[in-house]
């Protein structure tokens, strides 16, 4: 018996060493490569907490962050709302050691980069440029390192409201469940942008028999995500205080429902900015900025339609990206102008969410990502 101590020892040191953590990761407005950009922290996926790991410094307006899908490298739009400039920029991340390393850059091809996402196969970057209404496709090496563009888009449509949607915007760049298809949520044209995206070939995105939905005129389509199981869509719409609900099959879009994000009492003003859905697939939750500074939350039926079923406040003001943890225990929102980042607790069961007491102050934080490891 006295043989075998040793061993559990070892076995209970290596269990402590790889267990699994969630760590944090959260993009800002910096204005000043000096001051610390992105930060990393780590989550106590029992209480909420959390607990500084590592920040970087040196780059400029990380506004906009996303994950390798095997989480070991970050990636960033850099140079965010910056005249004459714009980059998409590559971080190592090493969660043994906590630190986060940075790789390269390249030009993102427009001034004020707003979305990054990756392929599942880890082997390809894509980016969407608000102001010039572009989307950017890049090789992605095994370092992690950000090879040049092989391709670009851009567009020139406009809409009706002409201090809004002068031009095209945009807004997100989401890949399907498969990634066999690319959509880009025009915020300036109404419209959800589609192409086929052939990881095979060095100009991967190829056009498509119906290359766009027409949204709701004057709706500006911002972020968009998909059901877990593939079947339905749902774009969040900034100005019409909107989601809008597709049944979804093989890169095509067809509408069954928009509902609002906003309460009763809001009429006009709307500023709704991301959705996300639990992993089981049972709610949406959706945020509103503005006026409301809360998150709309709806059960989704299993024919995908939504149905209202409580509103939380986020505790700040101008939430503008959230993101539930993987073990959909938490949620955590960036509210941007009270620079605070808030964790609530989720019921999994009724979907509703709770204060848990804990919250950061981050300087103009405006994007959250979770990776558990």
């Amino acid at each position: 018996m006295k043989s075998l101590l040793p061993l559990a020892l070892v076995l209970l040191t290596n269990f402590h060493l790889f267990a699994q953590k969630t760590f944090v990761f959260l993009g800002s407005y910096n204005w000043d490569k000096t001051t610390e950009g992105i930060y990393v922290y780590q989550l106590d996926t029992k209480t909420g907490l959390l607990t500084k790991a590592t920040s970087v410094k040196d780059v400029y307006n990380p506004s906009f962050l996303t994950l390798s899908p095997d989480g070991k490298f970050v990636y960033a739009c850099t140079e965010s709302k910056t005249p004459n400039a714009g980059s998409v920029s590559s971080f190592s991340f090493n969660p043994q050691q906590q630190t986060l390393t940075y790789i390269n850059s390249q030009k993102s091809g427009g001034e004020n980069p707003v979305y990054v996402s990756v392929h599942r196969s880890g082997k390809w970057l894509v980016n969407g440029n608000y102001t010039e209404a572009s989307v950017s496709v890049y090789p992605l090496a095994a370092s992690g390192e950000i090879l040049p563009a092989t391709q670009h888009m851009a567009y020139t449509d406009s809409s009706i409201n002409k201090e809004r949607q002068d031009r095209a915007h945009i807004h997100s760049t989401v890949f399907s469940l498969n990634a066999d298809y690319l959509f880009l949520p025009d915020l300036g044209a109404d419209k959800i942008r589609c192409y086929q995206f052939d990881s095979t070939q060095t100009a991967p995105l190829k056009a498509i028999e119906k290359p766009f939905v027409q949204a709701v005129l004057g709706s500006g389509p911002r972020h968009f995500t998909f059901h877990p199981n593939g079947k339905f869509a749902y774009c969040i719409e900034e100005m019409g205080g909107a989601v809008s609900v597709y049944k979804y099959d093989k890169g095509r879009l067809d509408s069954i429902q928009r509902i609002d994000t906003h309460n009763d009492k809001y009429k006009e003003g709307f500023e709704s900015s991301d959705v996300h859905i639990s992993p089981d697939g049972r709610f949406l939750y959706a945020t509103n900025r503005g006026k409301e500074n809360n998150i709309a939350i709806f059960a989704i039926a299993k024919n995908g339609k939504l149905k209202n079923i409580g509103y939380q406040p986020t505790l700040g003001e101008h939430p503008r990206t959230f993101a539930i943890d993987p073990s959909s225990q938490f949620l955590i929102v960036t509210n941007v102008v009270s620079e605070s980042v808030t964790v609530f607790k989720r019921n999994g069961l009724t979907g509703l969410l709770s204060p848990t007491g804990q919250e950061l102050k981050v300087k103009n934080v405006s994007c959250v990502q979770i990776k558990q490891y």
